[in-house]
C-alpha cells in the first residue's frame, strides 16, 4: 500500500471522527537543563485523549467505516491495553457490541478500564501472539469485524488526523518524533506530512529492547527480531508478516533513534515532573528528542506524547 493510497482515507476520517475523538494540545516544551541551545520544541498531548492513548482515533474511524451489517454483528480485537481500550471507548459511543482478546500479562487495571467501557474481555493464552491468533479466528468464525492495532488502513487514517491537527497548530513543523511500534501512528501521520507538508523530518523512535520494525526495515524484508523488556510496553511486539505498515514506513520515514532503559526512565520522570502522564512509549519519543536536541538548534521540532496509561509497576518508578 502507497500513502496515495491512505491519504484520502485521512481527510476522510478527519471529517468524522471528532464526536468521539478530542483535538489534543500542542505546547512549548519546557526547557530542559541539558538543551541550551535547542531549537523551539513542542509536546502534542495525545495522553489528554479521554482514553489516555491516541489509539482512540484509529479505533474510531475503523469501527465508524463499517458497513450497517458489520456494525450490528459487532467486532472483536487483540490488545496490550491502549488499542483495546480504544476500540471500547469507540464501540460504546457508536453503539457497537466489542469483545477484546487480552493475554495474561495484561494488568487487572487495564482489564478494568476496557471493561468499564461495557466491552466483554476474554483472558486467553500466554503472549499478546496467542490472543491475537485467537481473536481472528473466533472473528472469522463468527462473522464479526477483526479490528487491527496497526495492519489496517482505516486505523492508520484514523491515527493520521495527528498530523492534520498539527498542520493547523504548527505549519511550519520542521520534525516530529513518534514512539514506533507495529506503525500505524508513524505511517498515518507520516502519510500526511510526506504530501502536505513534505519539509518535516518524521523520525521514528525505539528502545533499544525492543525495536523489531526497526531492525524489519534494516533488513528490507518482516523478519523476526530479539527483543527484551522495556519501559514502552505499547511499542514491544512483533510485525504481522504483509504488514501494510511496512511499505508506509519505507516511504515517509527519513530516520530512526534508539534509546535506553535509562534514557526512556530519566525522560519519563522529567515529563512526569512537568505534570503530564506518561507511559513508556512516551518517554520514547521524548528520550529521542533529548538525543537528537542540538542538530535541531533554530528549527521546530515536535515530541508526540503518545500515551499516558503505565501499568502501575511502571507509574511506581516515576513517584
Amino acid at each position: 500500500m502507497l500513502t496515495s493510497d491512505v491519504l484520502p482515507l485521512i481527510h476522510e476520517a478527519a471529517q468524522r471522527v471528532y464526536c468521539v475523538v478530542r483535538q489534543t494540545p500542542l505546547v512549548p516544551l519546557p526547557r530542559h537543563s541539558r538543551l541550551p541551545n535547542a531549537g523551539a520544541a513542542y509536546a502534542k498531548l495525545e495522553q489528554m485523549q479521554t482514553t489516555g492513548s491516541f489509539k482512540l482515533r484509529g479505533a474510531t474511524n475503523k469501527l465508524m467505516s463499517l458497513s450497517e451489517q458489520q456494525a450490528a454483528a459487532g467486532v472483536i480485537t487483540s490488545s496490550t491495553g491502549n488499542h483495546g481500550l480504544g476500540v471500547a471507548a469507540a464501540a460504546k459511543v457508536l453503539g457497537i457490541d466489542a469483545e477484546v482478546f487480552l493475554s495474561p500479562q495484561v494488568t487487572q487495571a487495564k482489564q478494568d478500564k476496557i471493561l468499564k467501557q461495557g466491552a466483554r474481555v476474554r483472558i486467553i493464552g500466554n503472549s499478546p501472539l496467542d490472543a491475537e491468533i485467537a481473536a481472528r479466528k473466533v472473528a472469522g468464525e463468527s462473522g464479526r469485524t477483526y479490528v487491527s492495532p496497526y495492519n489496517d488502513p482505516y486505523v492508520v487514517a484514523g491515527q493520521g488526523t495527528v498530523a492534520m491537527e498539527l498542520i493547523h497548530q504548527l505549519p511550519d513543523m520542521d520534525a516530529i518524533f513518534i514512539a514506533t511500534g507495529g506503525g500505524g501512528l508513524i505511517s498515518g501521520i507520516g502519510t500526511l506530512l510526506h504530501h502536505l507538508a513534505p519539509r518535516a523530518e518524521v523520525i521514528g523512535c525505539w528502545p533499544e529492547n525492543s525495536a523489531v520494525l526497526h531492525e524489519c526495515l534494516k533488513a528490507g524484508r518482516i523478519i523476526e527480531a530479539p527483543e527484551l523488556p522495556t519501559l514502552s510496553e505499547s511499542t514491544a511486539g512483533g510485525v504481522e508478516e504483509g504488514s501494510i505498515t511496512f511499505d508506509l514506513c519505507r516511504e515517509v520515514m527519513h530516520h530512526s533513534v534508539l534509546v535506553t532503559e535509562d534514557e526512556i526512565l530519566s525522560a519519563m520522570r522529567w515529563g512526569h515532573a512537568q505534570g503530564w502522564a506518561m507511559e513508556g512509549a512516551s518517554g520514547v519519543a521524548l528520550a529521542a528528542y533529548f538525543k537528537e536536541a542540538m542538530h535541531y538548534a533554530g528549527r521546530k521540532a515536535v515530541v508526540l506524547l503518545c500515551g499516558g496509561n503505565p501499568s502501575p509497576a511502571i507509574r511506581d518508578l516515576l513517584s
